[in-house]
């Protein structure tokens, strides 16, 4: 079955299982406001802050984009927007004490998504495939 598939297609379906996976966590950890998107978002946000910009390229997503996501995050109360003090365009993202906790779970979530997919490919397998990835991405 897997040698008719398109690369991109697989890439796809194995980025959907373990986007399922971090998604499971995050509900067995009670943080289920969460998605996986959110939790990416808040795991890329540094301890003084982040432009918009700047996280939207962490994430490797549009500026817009992320301004949906850092929409979603300031409802929840995980995030707050403040000047930039050397450029009064740009808006700095951190996190609040909320956000602060609600990050620390989701890097357990994802670690354990990690472990789950490390088990179930097995410690050889799971090394060569961050490999692989890591020389495909660039």
């Amino acid at each position: 079955m897997a040698e008719t598939q398109n690369l991109n297609r697989m890439l796809l379906d194995a980025f959907r299982a373990v986007d399922a996976q971090v998604e499971a966590a995050l509900e067995a950890r009670g943080a289920q406001d969460l998605s996986p998107r959110h939790a990416t978002a808040i795991l890329l946000v540094d301890k003084k802050g982040v432009r918009l910009t700047d996280l939207a390229g962490r994430a490797g997503i549009t500026k817009q984009a992320m301004m949906q996501v850092v929409n979603d995050l300031d409802r929840m109360g995980l995030v707050k927007r403040s000047q930039d003090g050397q450029d009064a365009r740009a808006k700095i993202v951190t996190l609040t004490a909320k956000g602060e906790k609600q990050r620390a779970e989701a890097s357990k979530a994802v670690s354990a998504a990690e472990a789950k997919v490390k088990r179930r490919l097995g410690p050889a397998k799971y090394d060569a495939l961050r490999e692989t990835l890591a020389g495909l991405i660039g």
